[in-house]
Parts: structure tokens; C-alpha cells; sequence
């Protein structure tokens, strides 16, 4: 079974699970995550892992509403254990840093926070909170983060419901061109 083959199935399996409680579910809020870095023109891996950025939601065995039993299922790091063993770092990096990058962009700027959704904020506090000074430089030293950054803002937005987006196979052509 190929990759894209294997990642598919998942989504089949598992993708229609509510994605927290927003008006999504996983695959909707992957298509939609995924759409939107294509429509801005990103390379193929930015695609790619911006499909796959919540890939660890579909990995785990917890209840949907997790995080309101204030629990943090760490998706970022089953999702990157996943992807890093298929794909190269272009594709494994920006989902791994996803959840700091939310984490950052609270801290940089002020105004983000406010356009969080509920949920989103509900994970934020059992994700860190903001950053320190410290954890700041760090972020911001590794390879990717900006990248990271750009798929975050797509991961805000992907949470419209009933948004038309390219089915999952219409993604097959990227995981194959990157895997």
C-alpha cells in the first residue's frame, strides 16, 4: 500500500470524527487547511503538511472532547512520528511546530489570541500559554518556523462549515510528488 494509499484510508476510517468542538470535522478541516495553502500558492511539502497538520487527532484513541477533560493529546508530536517516518522534514517540521506556532503568534501579536476560536483557546492554555522570551528565540531558530507560522494561518481558518473544497484524492497528487 502506498503511502498516500495509507494516509487515505486514515481519513476514511477516522475522518469524519468531529474535529473538537468546531463546526468541522477532521477531513473537512484538513480539505479545508489543505485548499487554503494551495490557493496561496505554496510549494507541494507546505500542501502536503498543511493537510496533514492534525494528522495525530486520527492516531490517538481519545474521546473528541479531550481537551475539555483538560487533557492535551499532544497531536503535534503522534502527527510528526507518523510523518517523519513517509515524508522529509518540509512536510514533518511545520507539523510539528503547528501547535507553537499558535503559541507564538499569541505572544507576538495582541490581537491574535482574540480571533482564536473557543476550542482553539481551550488548547492553548493546556498547550503552554504564551511564550516566554526564551521559548521565543527558540522557536524562532528552528528550521521551519516560519513555515509553521503559514500553515497556522490556514489551520485558523480551515473551520468553516459546509465550505466546498477538492475532495482528499485531489490531494494524492502532492503526497505523491513529496513522499
Amino acid at each position: 500500500m502506498s503511502r498516500a494509499d495509507q494516509i487515505l484510508e486514515l481519513f476514511a476510517e477516522r475522518g469524519d470524527s468531529q474535529y473538537g468542538h468546531e463546526a468541522v470535522t477532521q477531513r473537512e478541516h484538513a480539505l479545508q487547511c489543505g485548499f487554503l495553502a494551495e490557493q496561496s500558492g505554496a510549494p507541494a511539502s507546505l500542501i502536503v503538511a498543511a493537510l496533514l497538520h492534525d494528522i495525530g487527532h486520527l492516531l490517538h484513541e481519545l474521546p473528541d472532547d479531550a481537551p475539555d477533560q483538560g487533557i492535551d493529546d499532544k497531536h503535534e508530536n503522534s502527527g510528526y512520528a507518523f510523518l517523519n517516518r513517509h515524508f522529509d522534514p518540509r512536510v514533518s517540521e511545520p507539523v510539528r511546530l503547528h501547535v507553537a506556532a499558535k503559541r507564538y503568534l499569541c505572544t507576538v501579536d495582541e490581537n491574535y489570541e482574540n480571533q482564536l476560536s473557543e476550542p482553539s483557546r481551550i488548547s492553548l492554555a493546556l498547550q503552554g500559554g504564551t511564550m516566554s522570551v526564551e521559548e521565543l528565540e527558540k522557536f524562532r531558530n528552528q528550521p521551519y518556523w516560519e513555515e509553521a507560522v503559514r500553515l497556522r494561518h490556514w489551520d485558523d481558518l480551515a473551520k468553516v462549515a459546509d465550505l466546498p473544497t477538492p475532495g482528499i484524492e485531489h490531494f494524492r497528487q502532492y503526497i505523491d510528488q513529496v513522499a
